[in-house]
């Protein structure tokens, strides 16, 4: 795990730092500003050969002053560099006004206003049209970095209609070369939303100390190509709960730990040993669903998995199943007495259900149970009416896992706070939503997209990310959901709590996906789970 931050925890950890005398403001802005630098180097080593030139936009507050470094050491490497700022100087912050004073010994600041980009651009002889966007001046071998230091982390409201001009002029002719310090102005560190419609977007974001919320949450930011972080040597943690970035998962996958559960490997084990999970089934050309995530189940470690069907739809599933054992179960006196066999410790209920009366019902007895339970899909959209009635039969061995649908059915409330447009930051966000949604439902809520989210109700929160290097697009196809919930559901068999269980399903969901590659299907999914094991141990 990870721990990334907001901007207010990033402003605390800073400042207790220059509170306990270890540094100065004005030694962070140095020691950021330097990383930028670094970062650019190491993102093109060509451009330390020669002398090139950097376009460098600065904001009115910190980061600003960050701006100001990183054109003073990028002139001092021999650089040629213009620097633009959005705001009036006076006003400045007073670490970044020093800054400022230390570059205009060197160097001009003109206004950034409309227009100014494109008459840099073009009065330097970089392009001969806004189409060739960062390609290199031949003739003069010289190639133009772009900084956005204009709001980083710091934005809290929209945009100037004149500053969303001037951000249109950056994507048309800056963003292939450009770098972010801390976070592309525009988007909501704590969000990832957009504040105001318009952004900065750079191919590079420059961070520092740690990646922070908003750089994992939203759509917005995904298509940078890489994230560097800076270390500030600060040496602080947060007073208040972060959220954890799922990067590894955090059990041992050798003979003491999953694959043996303490035992060892010369040791008689059965299939009992792991326990035995329960997957319901809809009816007959609805059980496709429900056969993914069961054999999600069973490749993910369960010992044994019984997939429960209408008696009607027995011969469908028995003729597409062979490992996995098949029971017929009609409406909830049958479920009553196939949940007698205590061994069953794990139950998973929606995909492929329907949205009958009976699947209602079915949810309300499997519940009374009190065994680890996944509810997906149908078992979640089948309340939509009366949500109540769920989260009243809810208990805390109990993972939710809605799609944005899904999640907007059980909690259209605070969906409607989600999906309304960021105007002030911090925006309200996916973490913020899906703690919310935890808390109400008194158990683990695992909200799905490519910036899963998860929680429970304590408010512990970890965000599953495909993005970045671990962008797998092809993981949207139909029925990856039903094997993430079996995958979920074959952990808890194996006595994984609710919270532990969701996070290493949705991690090695992804790992799946990377490990397979384009081209993936649903069914593709647990079938890759053995590989992606062998490459963890």
């Amino acid at each position: 795990m990870t721990e990334l931050l907001t901007a207010a925890q990033m402003r605390a950890i800073e400042q207790a730092a220059i509170d306990s005398g270890d540094v100065t403001g004005l030694e962070l802005m140095e020691r950021a500003g330097r990383g930028v630098v670094e970062a650019i180097f190491e993102e093109w080593p060509e451009l330390k050969a020669t002398s090139h030139r950097a376009v460098v936009l600065c904001g009115p507050g910190n980061n600003g002053g960050d701006g100001f470094v990183v054109a003073r050491l990028l002139k001092d490497w021999g650089w040629e560099v213009e620097v633009f700022l959005y705001g009036d100087a006076v006003k400045l912050p007073v670490d970044a006004r020093v800054n400022y004073e230390r570059w205009g010994e060197i160097g001009e600041v003109a206004p950034l206003v409309k227009g100014a980009l494109n008459e840099s651009i073009f009065r330097n002889g970089e392009f001969e049209g806004a189409d060739i966007r960062g390609e290199p001046d031949l003739e003069r071998g010289q190639q133009t970095i772009f900084v956005d230091a204009l709001f980083g982390t710091g934005l809290q409201r929209k945009f100037s209609d004149e500053l969303s001009e001037i951000s249109t002029e950056w994507l048309e002719t800056c963003y292939d070369y450009g770098v972010s310090v801390d976070m592309p102005s525009g988007l909501c560190s704590d969000s990832g939303e957009c504040i105001g419609g318009n952004w900065f977007f750079s191919k590079v974001l420059v961070t520092f100390e740690r990646k922070k919320v908003g750089q994992f949450l939203g759509t917005l930011n995904y298509d940078i190509d890489r994230i560097r972080v800076v270390d500030l040597d600060l040496n602080e943690t947060p007073e208040t709960d972060t959220v954890d970035l799922i990067t590894e998962i955090d059990i041992p996958l050798d003979s003491r730990g999953f694959f043996g559960d303490g035992l060892n490997k010369s040791q008689h084990r059965h299939k009992y040993t792991h326990v035995h999970a329960l997957v319901l089934s809809g009816g007959p050309g609805k059980t496709g669903a429900a056969r993914l995530a069961a054999r999600g189940a069973l490749r993910i470690g369960a010992g044994l998995v019984t997939l429960a069907c209408p008696q009607k739809a027995l011969w469908e599933v028995a003729t597409h199943v062979t490992a996995i054992m098949v029971e017929t179960l009609d409406g909830p006196p049958g479920l009553r007495e196939v949940l007698e066999d205590e061994r069953l410790n794990a139950l998973c209920l929606g995909p492929g259900m329907g949205l009958g009366a009976d699947t209602q019902a079915l949810v309300l007895e499997a519940l009374k149970a009190k065994r680890a339970t996944v509810l997906d899909a149908d078992a979640l959209t089948r309340f939509e009416r009366n949500p109540d009635v769920l989260f009243d039969a809810l208990h805390e061995g109990c993972v939710l896992t809605p799609h944005a649908g899904e999640f907007k059915r059980l909690f259209p409330d605070i969906a409607e706070k989600l999906e309304a447009p960021a105007t002030t930051g911090p925006a309200y966000s996916k973490v913020d939503a899906t703690r919310e949604a935890a808390e109400r439902a008194g158990c683990v809520v695992l909200f799905k997209g490519p910036d899963t989210v998860i929680a429970d109700p304590s408010g512990r929160c970890s965000i599953n990310s495909s993005a970045y290097e671990r962008a797998a697009p092809w993981l949207a196809t139909a029925g990856s959901g039903d094997v993430l919930a079996g995958f979920i559901t074959g952990l808890l068999a194996r006595g994984f709590d609710p919270m532990q269980a969701a996070e290493t399903g949705a991690w090695l969901h992804t790992e799946c996906a990377l490990s397979f590659g384009p081209g993936l299907i649903a069914e593709d999914l647990p079938e890759e789970l053995p590989k992606v094991f062998k490459a963890l141990l």
